[in-house]
């Protein structure tokens, strides 16, 4: 991962919740900064730290908000929804079956075929090769295991499995609001 000393293109903003932790690390919650302006104006956000850049107006100069937090707290407690990402995200982009990350699909455990649902219970990351292997068969039928039993991870599972997955470049004035198990390349 690579710090930025000048601002990512877009000048995308940093947006806390107002316990000034992220709204989600991944994806990493980022407004464009014409959404941040927005935000300013209708005083939803505090400005906690900008970029030297400026945008002006004929009444109006203010330089860019590099991080934001939000006035009222956002509950981050609810139930994920299901989504191909954050089912891929719950099993770390890798495959249940023999671990790899290439070519991710999901696969249903009880097969649809047999009366299996499209659920966080039932369905789970497998790669191309091993989800054309196993086929419309149960698990028993095919001979496989998944690694872990599926089911429906929690909102805070999801934001942690989150943190190991950083973006591939963070500005200077992010990083005392992002937390990552890794060390960062200056």
């Amino acid at each position: 991962m690579q710090v930025l000393e000048r601002p990512p293109a877009g000048w995308p903003c940093l947006v806390l919740n107002a316990d000034y932790r992220p709204l989600s690390y991944y994806p990493l919650s980022l407004w464009p900064w014409q959404e941040v302006v927005k935000a300013v104006f209708l005083d939803r956000v505090d400005v906690i730290a900008t970029y030297d850049q400026t945008v002006r107006s004929p009444s109006f100069e203010m330089q860019l908000p590099s991080v934001v937090s939000l006035k009222s707290f956002v509950p981050q407690e609810r139930a994920p929804a299901f989504t191909r990402f954050n089912l891929f995200l719950r099993d770390r982009f890798r495959c249940q079956y023999c671990g790899c990350r290439d070519d991710l699909t999901f696969d249903h455990v009880l097969p649809r075929s047999k009366g299996g649902r499209t659920s966080w219970e039932n369905i789970v990351t497998a790669c191309a090769p091993c989800n054309l292997a196993k086929g419309g068969r149960t698990l028993r039928e095919a001979g496989m295991k998944p690694f872990q039993v599926p089911r429906r991870p929690t909102a805070h599972e999801l934001q942690d499995r989150g943190r190991r997955f950083p973006p591939h470049y963070l500005h200077q004035s992010w990083l005392d609001y992002l937390y990552w198990d890794i060390e960062l390349e200056a």
